[in-house]
C-alpha cells in the first residue's frame, strides 16, 4: 500500500493555557464526556481507594435491575453498617427509590447495603455484578468489593479504582436521566413503607451550585482514599467529567472543589468543537489486465476512485484543543488487479490525535474493471493490426 499523508492546520484563535498546575489531588482526569478522551491526567492510571464515589456505580446498576415501586427490607447486615447512615433498622421497608436518595444525596453506608442485597442477593453477589459492568464501560483497572465504598479487600484485591475508570463509569451514569434527576435534587423527604419514620436528606455536593451547567457529582471519604469527588459538568455543548482521588485528608475537605474548578476552567478555555472531515484528492487508479466498459480496446484500464462518506460523518465534530492537529493518512494501492467490481473497498483514509486512530472511512472504486479475456485479445490484434 502507498501512503499519503497530509495535516489539517491547527486552529489558533488565543493562546492556549498551561495545563492545570499544583493540584492538591494525587490522581485527577480531565475527560472529554463525549468521546471518553482523556484531556489532562495527574496520575490518572494509578489505583486508589476511591470512597463513596463507589455509590455512583450502586445507583445505576439499581436503576438498571429494579424498579422505584420495589420493596426493599433492610438486613442486619445494612443495619450494622457505620456512618454515615440512614439509620435503618432491621426489617424496615423502603421504597427503592426513596432508598436511592438516600444512597446518592447523604451517602448512605446501609442504604448501599440494603440496595446491593436486594439486587444481587449478597453485598458479594452485587459486587461481581459491579466489576462485570466496570469492565462493559472500558475500566482497566478497576475491583469493586463493597456497594458504599468503605475500605475493604477480598481474595481478588483492595477495593478501588483509577481517576480514569472512576471518569468512565461517571460518563455513562449521566446518560440515565433520571440519575441525573436523583443526583440534581437539593433534598428530599420519605418515610419507610408503614411511615412510622420520616427521613429528609439533603446534597451534599456542594459544587452543583458552585459553576454553572453541573449535571451531577458524588463525593466520597474514608480513612485510605482521602477526600474524593466525581462530576460532570456541560457548557456551550461541551460535557466534561472530573475524577479526583485521594485530594487531601481531614482538614482539606475543600481542596476537592479547587482542584474540580480548575480542571474544569481548563477544558472550558481551551477545547472547543471543530470539524475534522478534509475532502481529500483521489486519483484514478491504473488496473492490471482490466477492460474499463467506457473503453474496451484501450491498452490501459483505470476506474476512478471515491470517498463515500455521509453528510452526518463530514460534520462530525471532535473537542479540541486550540493547538492541537490532526493527521490525516491515506493509503491506497499503487495499482489494482482485475477484476474489479464497482463499491470495492481498495483503500482507507485515517484520521490521527495524538497518534491515536480516531476514525477511518472506506476508498472504494467507482467503476468495475472486468479481466481481459479471449474476446478483448482477438479485438486488440484486429484493432492494432488494422489501424
Amino acid at each position: 500500500m502507498q501512503a499519503e499523508e497530509s495535516h489539517l492546520v491547527p486552529f489558533i484563535a488565543s493562546q492556549v493555557q498551561e495545563e492545570p498546575q499544583g493540584l492538591y489531588a494525587m490522581s485527577a482526569v480531565l475527560m472529554d464526556g463525549d468521546s471518553g478522551r482523556v484531556l489532562f491526567e495527574k496520575d490518572g492510571y494509578i489505583f486508589r481507594p476511591n470512597a463513596s464515589t463507589t455509590k455512583v456505580m450502586t445507583c445505576i446498576l439499581a436503576l438498571e435491575n429494579s424498579k422505584g415501586d420495589e420493596i426493599v427490607t433492610a438486613s442486619s447486615n445494612a443495619a450494622a453498617q457505620p456512618d454515615v447512615q440512614l439509620n435503618m433498622q432491621e426489617g424496615e421497608k423502603f421504597y427503592m427509590e426513596d432508598l436511592l436518595y438516600s444512597l446518592m444525596l447523604k451517602s448512605h453506608n446501609d442504604t448501599a447495603v440494603a440496595i446491593a442485597e436486594h439486587i444481587g442477593g449478597t453485598v458479594e453477589n452485587f459486587a461481581e455484578m459491579m466489576n462485570q459492568k466496570a469492565k462493559e464501560l472500558g475500566c482497566r483497572d478497576t475491583h469493586f468489593v463493597t456497594p458504599n465504598g468503605l475500605d475493604s479487600r477480598d481474595a481478588g484485591g483492595v477495593h478501588g479504582t483509577t481517576a480514569r475508570d472512576l471518569a468512565l463509569i461517571m460518563r455513562y451514569a449521566i446518560e440515565n436521566e433520571t440519575f441525573l434527576k436523583i443526583t440534581q435534587t437539593r433534598s428530599y423527604r420519605f418515610t419507610d413503607i408503614e411511615k412510622k419514620r420520616v427521613y429528609t436528606v439533603t446534597n451534599t455536593n456542594a459544587f452543583l451550585d458552585m459553576m454553572d451547567g453541573m449535571l451531577s457529582g458524588k463525593t466520597g471519604f474514608t480513612g485510605d482514599a482521602g477526600y474524593c469527588y466525581v462530576c460532570a459538568c456541560r457548557q456551550d455543548g461541551r460535557t466534561f467529567i472530573v475524577a479526583l482521588l485521594g485530594c487531601g485528608w481531614p482538614g482539606n475537605k475543600t481542596y476537592k472543589w479547587s482542584d474540580t474548578k480548575k480542571l474544569l476552567e481548563y477544558g472550558l478555555d481551551n477545547y472547543q468543537y471543530r470539524t475534522i472531515w478534509e475532502e481529500p484528492d483521489l486519483p484514478s487508479l491504473e488496473v492490471e489486465e482490466g477492460i474499463p466498459e467506457s473503453e474496451i480496446l484501450t491498452d490501459t484500464a483505470r476506474t476512478p476512485l471515491a470517498c463515500p462518506c455521509s453528510r452526518e460523518e463530514k460534520e462530525r465534530k471532535i473537542l479540541l484543543r486550540k493547538d492541537e492537529t490532526i493527521q490525516i493518512k491515506t493509503e491506497i494501492p499503487k495499482k489494482l488487479e482485475a477484476p474489479v467490481k464497482a463499491g470495492e473497498k481498495v483503500g482507507e483514509i485515517r484520521y490521527y490525535l495524538n497518534g491515536s486512530r480516531i476514525c477511518s472511512y472506506d476508498i472504494i472504486s467507482e467503476e468495475k474493471v472486468e479481466k481481459r479475456n479471449y474476446l478483448w485479445c482477438v479485438n486488440k490484434v484486429f484493432r492494432d493490426f488494422f489501424h
